[in-house]
């Protein structure tokens, strides 16, 4: 195969790739919206629950959902450290929507300014910027998982940054939630 016919092979399978990420995207994010309201009935089953909750929560890149609440009310209920790794494991595979969307096209990143700072932030610093970004509640970690898909970084190392970081915000969350819940009983 010649030179041009080999380069113009990779761009079609690119561009297959692309549109099956964004589609996967789409498609997660349109059933996670439409099962909004039921997610918070899945956190009576226990630690498989929360990690549902988690997950689908995670998965909404346009659409805000419960899971930190999930997670603080449910850590007062059962072992916080149980909640937060459930949680964790759970929102760090849901990021994988976001991952996906970046790995469809750049197009899915906003050009905010905050965008605009995001992604060289995210290039520079690697798994160091997912930890610090999954590790906070902030909204700009959706942005991050696109960026760390755009700019093609290796899906394991985005799942063991994005957990690393899930576990130490889910971590707090659950044990402030679990505190409370003490403050109130006293």
């Amino acid at each position: 195969m010649s030179q041009p016919e080999a380069s113009k092979q990779n761009s079609r399978r690119t561009l297959v790739l692309r549109l099956l990420s964004l589609l996967a995207f789409i498609l997660i994010t349109v059933t996670v919206f439409y099962f909004r309201d039921q997610a918070q009935e899945l956190a009576v089953y226990g630690y498989p629950g929360i990690f549902l909750v988690a997950m689908m929560s995670s998965a909404t890149v346009l659409f805000p959902a419960p899971g930190l609440a999930v997670v603080f009310t449910m850590a007062g209920i059962f072992h916080p450290l149980g909640v937060a790794l459930s949680a964790a494991t759970g929102a760090a595979l849901g990021e994988l929507t976001g991952y996906l969307a970046g790995i469809g096209g750049r197009m899915m990143l906003e050009r905010t300014d905050a965008d605009e700072k995001l992604l060289p932030f995210v290039e520079k610093y690697g798994m160091l910027a997912i930890v610090i970004l999954a590790a906070i509640p902030n909204p700009f970690f959706d942005a991050a998982s696109i960026a760390a898909g755009a700019l093609k970084m290796k899906v394991w190392k985005f799942l063991i940054a994005a957990w690393i970081g899930q576990v130490i915000k889910m971590t707090a969350v659950a044990y402030l939630g679990a505190s409370s819940i003490n403050w109130l009983l006293d």
